[in-house]
Parts: structure tokens; C-alpha cells; sequence
């Protein structure tokens, strides 16, 4: 069976295959930086953020450095580096993000794209030319070095989670899943080609996935919430 594409925001937003078909490649993935606790949210993801309701949060503020706002157009190395970069606390999949090689808005300059809930993880290459964020939180750039204590549940409808950092390896159950709505996906890294994909499906009912050691991100969209069982 072949790979099933979504359409939405008159772009190409996301990659499905329908059945357990993986797609393989090579591509170099990284670490991530962590997140403490055993249930695992987008908006859990911001590293070392504490509440200090004495200071007025300022401590949440902080802890979160933004490299760069949740809406507008950035060309990559004048405006913004390439790397890796993290929004999170999206809500309703109303973030949208792209990466392009070009300026011309057309839809052969799409490389990648995505609409968001959650939390996403996005690489932005050297090669690439423009970044494009609508209706996001404010990105920040992400520590490859950054290490934490990975949870063992996330949510169902989290986005992207950085594994061996936010959420540790192993075997995961989502239970009362309908009609196909929930879609997982285990990544090799977060450039979002099909090339990034080690294997992902759309499920009805239960689902059960292992994440590897070797997987450095597992998305989740639609599902119930994710427990860890072995």
C-alpha cells in the first residue's frame, strides 16, 4: 500500500499510510532536550520551567528563550540559523509551519509541512531558503546536548516528542481509538520528509507501537493518551 497524503491550508500538511506500511531511509536524527514528569503534555515541554506565582511567572518566562515569533516569514541564515527548532502548546491544529526553497509561494518550493497540535519539532536545513509559521507559539532552538528525565505517558494529541528526553523508549498502548483518527509515527529525525519516517499508521480501536532507542521523535495525532507497558 502505497503513502496517503493530507491536504489542508491549500498545502500539503501531513503523511499517512493507512495499514502497518512503514517508509525507510537515511537520514541523521538528533537528541532532544527533556522534560520531566509522568505524564508528558505539549505544553509540558518547556525545559526547567517552574512556577514562581510570587514573581509573576517570570521563572516560566526564562525558561523558554524564543529564537524567533509564531507567525511571519524568515529567511534562513539572515533572519534565522539553521537547527533545530520547538513550539509547543499549540492548540486545535491551527499552527501551521513550512519549510521552502524559495520565495514564490508556489507549491513546488513546499520541502515540508505541517499543521500542529501539540508540540512540534521542525530542522530547518542550511539549503533551505524560507521558513513560514502562522498561528503558532513563539519557536525556540533546541539544545542537542539537553538531556531530562523521559516520561512514560504522553498525550494522545501531543504532536512530536523527542524520545530518550521527553519520553523514554518501549512499548506504548493508546486505548478507544475510532474510525482511523488516531495516527502515530516514529521519526529518524525532524525534517518532516518521507525519508524521515521509520514506520507509522492510522488505527482504529487499540494501539500499540514500540518505540526504539534508536528513534529520535514519535508523533501522535488523534489518539487516546499514550501509557507505557513494557
Amino acid at each position: 500500500m502505497g503513502i496517503k497524503v493530507k491536504l489542508g491550508l491549500g498545502a500539503v500538511v501531513g503523511i499517512v499510510v493507512i495499514g502497518a506500511v512503514s517508509a525507510n531511509a537515511g537520514n541523521n536524527g538528533d537528541s532532544g532536550s527533556g522534560d520531566n514528569g509522568k505524564d508528558t503534555s505539549a505544553a509540558q515541554h518547556e525545559s526547567g520551567k517552574k512556577a514562581d506565582t510570587k514573581k509573576g511567572n517570570t521563572a516560566n518566562k526564562a525558561a523558554k528563550k524564543v529564537a524567533f515569533k509564531g507567525s511571519g516569514d524568515f529567511q534562513v541564515g539572515s533572519d534565522i540559523k539553521p537547527g533545530t527548532y520547538r513550539t509547543t502548546g499549540n492548540t486545535d491544529g491551527m499552527c501551521y509551519w513550512a519549510r521552502a526553497k524559495d520565495a514564490s509561494g508556489e507549491m513546488d518550493s513546499l520541502i515540508a509541512n505541517d499543521n500542529v497540535s501539540g508540540t512540534s519539532y521542525v530542522t530547518v536545513k542550511a539549503s533551505d531558503k524560507l521558513f513560514q509559521t502562522k498561528g503558532c507559539e513563539d519557536w525556540e532552538a533546541v539544545d542537542a546536548k539537553a538531556s531530562g528525565s523521559p516520561a512514560t505517558r504522553m498525550k494522545g494529541d501531543g504532536g512530536m516528542y523527542r524520545v530518550g528526553a521527553d519520553i523514554a523508549p518501549g512499548t506504548y498502548k493508546s486505548n478507544g481509538n475510532a474510525d482511523d483518527s488516531c495516527y502515530w509515527e516514529r521519526d529518524k529525525d525532524a525534517s518532516h520528509s518521507m525519508n524521515s519516517i521509520v514506520a507509522n499508521n492510522n488505527v482504529s480501536g487499540t494501539a500499540v507501537v514500540t518505540i526504539g532507542a534508536g528513534d529520535a521523535y514519535f508523533k501522535t495525532a488523534g489518539c487516546g493518551d499514550w501509557k507505557k507497558t513494557g
